[in-house]
């Protein structure tokens, strides 16, 4: 919808100017004369010729979205109606792309269509799981109470990430450091010291002479050895893009002793927290696995849910699938076998996310820990 920009004078014969939101010119004129401006001067909005690269677009984050997720449902469940309540949302959204978004969706909304099908207009902002839910709680009647689930679910799976990527940064920083650090003296420290040792015309020891070595190597072949990290990176990648090469690096990641165990956890507690999310929400079963399975992150625990899913489908209870994919630990089978033969999968779903949110965080002190001596000696060295 067009912006218009107005200046006049009010009652008092201050002066006045501000925006607003209408159709037509015609639109905006009555709304700025509701606020009492005497003969208005209106004009359209000049567009930002950037408005419409998506790289110049600020995007609109996780927080931004469950800030949205929970004051609606608490505007809805204070009886305000759902157009009213986007209006208000919209209008105090600082974020321009989020803000176009909504005043879309608003528009949609009254015009008749419900709010998960204006939300799917949007996928970058609101992913599968989100409008699934939505569509749920708009059949159920029960909008507010999914939209306050989804906020609380966002923010443990917010958490979640938070904290992989707390375990991630140290590591990955020391890195960084470490290896500047060493390409520093093997191409301005050493070479100082090699000449120094020529000059003396002495032997030098076998340890100095392989740090020499590797020194004139590094210094020789630099432009060689970049375009060869480059060129790992980009076959890597390639691979990666691939169906079959995507499953084989997420099978092996898996299967990584340290790391692996890490991704592992954070699968479990994934997948049981959407899962019973979606199940409280009255999501069908086979239509929350198909939406797990793509927010899974890795193809090997995406395979194996949709399996899960087949299974179902011919009559199987889901603890036989999960435990022939061999990807899911055997307590949490035994556990999801329990909760489904007592009709309360979606409870014990949320006991295991939360003993595996627990599990992650012992996984992450861990792996620090073990870190920690690495790169220290690496450093010394």
């Amino acid at each position: 919808m067009p912006v218009y920009v107005w200046k006049g004078k009010n009652s008092s014969g201050e002066k006045r100017k501000g925006e607003v939101e209408a159709p037509d010119m015609a639109a905006a004129l009555l709304q700025v004369k509701r606020l009492r401006i005497a003969d208005p001067v209106i004009k359209e909005k000049p567009k930002d010729l950037l408005e419409n690269v998506s790289i110049f677009k600020p995007k609109v984050t996780g927080k931004d979205i469950v800030i949205f997720t929970r004051q609606l449902s608490t505007m809805i469940d204070a009886g305000l109606p759902l157009v009213q309540g986007l209006e208000i949302l919209e209008k105090q959204q600082s974020n321009p792309t989020f803000k176009k978004a909504l005043g879309e969706i608003r528009s949609d909304v009254e015009s008749g269509s419900t709010l998960s099908d204006a939300m799917r207009k949007h996928p970058k902002i609101f992913d599968n799981l989100f409008n699934n839910m939505i569509e749920a709680g708009e059949t159920g009647g029960i909008l507010d109470t999914i939209l306050s689930r989804l906020a609380t679910f966002m923010e443990k799976s917010m958490a979640l990430k938070k904290k992989i990527k707390g375990a991630m940064t140290y590591p990955v920083i020391c890195l960084a450091i470490s290896i500047l650090i060493l390409i520093v003296i093997l191409v301005f420290v050493v070479p100082v010291f090699s000449k120094m040792f020529n000059d003396f015309g002495s032997s030098l020891p076998l340890p100095t002479q392989i740090v020499v070595n590797m020194s004139e190597f590094f210094k020789n072949n630099i432009v060689f050895i970049l375009v060869g990290i480059f060129l790992i990176i980009f076959i890597i990648k390639k691979i990666y893009s691939t169906k079959k090469g995507e499953l084989t690096i997420d099978r092996l990641l898996l299967r990584s002793p340290v790391v692996g165990v890490l991704l592992r956890k954070v699968a479990v507690a994934k997948f049981t927290r959407t899962l019973s999310t979606m199940l409280q929400s009255g999501v069908p079963i086979l239509e929350a696995l198909q939406v797990v399975a793509k927010t899974a992150g890795n193809k090997v625990i995406e395979n194996a849910v949709f399996m899960v899913g087949d299974a179902i489908a011919e009559g199987r209870p889901i603890a036989e699938p999960l435990e022939e994919s061999g990807v899911f630990p055997n307590m949490v089978v035994q556990m999801i076998n329990v909760g489904e033969s007592v009709g309360a999968l979606d409870a014990m779903l949320e006991k295991i996310a939360d003993f595996y949110d627990e599990e992650v965080d012992q996984a992450v002190e861990n792996l620090t820990a073990m870190i920690e001596p690495f790169m220290m000696v690496f450093l010394g060295e």
